[in-house]
C-alpha cells in the first residue's frame, strides 16, 4: 500500500510562541501512526522559491495522512501554526 506524506514549507514569524505547536505535533502524531523524514534542516533552492523551513511527515497511507490533518487534535494545534507561521502544505501519495 503506498505511504501518504505532508510536505510543508514554512516561515516561521515567531519561533517562541511557534515552539507549542511543534511539541502538540508528537502525540497527534503517534496516534496515526505518523513518522518525520525531514524537519528543517540547511538546503539549497535550485528553482522557484523556498520558504525557511521543509518538512515531510511520512503515514502509512494516504487516507491516514488526510484523517490526521483533518483531526479535531491537529486542527486544535493547527491555529498555533497559522498564527505565527505562513505555510504551504500538500498531502501526497508515495509510492508503494
Amino acid at each position: 500500500m503506498p505511504k501518504g506524506y505532508w510536505i510543508g514549507r514554512v516561515d516561521v514569524t515567531n519561533e517562541e510562541a511557534y515552539k507549542p505547536y511543534i511539541a502538540g505535533n508528537g502525540p497527534i502524531f503517534q496516534k496515526f501512526g505518523a513518522r518525520p523524514i525531514v524537519r528543517g534542516g540547511p538546503f539549497e533552492c535550485m528553482e522557484g522559491t523556498a520558504r525557511g523551513r521543509n518538512v515531510v511527515i511520512e503515514f502509512p497511507d494516504y487516507a491516514t495522512a488526510v484523517a490526521c490533518y483533518r483531526s479535531p487534535e491537529y486542527q486544535a494545534n493547527m491555529k498555533i501554526r497559522q498564527a505565527n507561521a505562513v505555510t504551504d502544505m500538500i498531502i501526497i501519495e508515495g509510492p508503494a
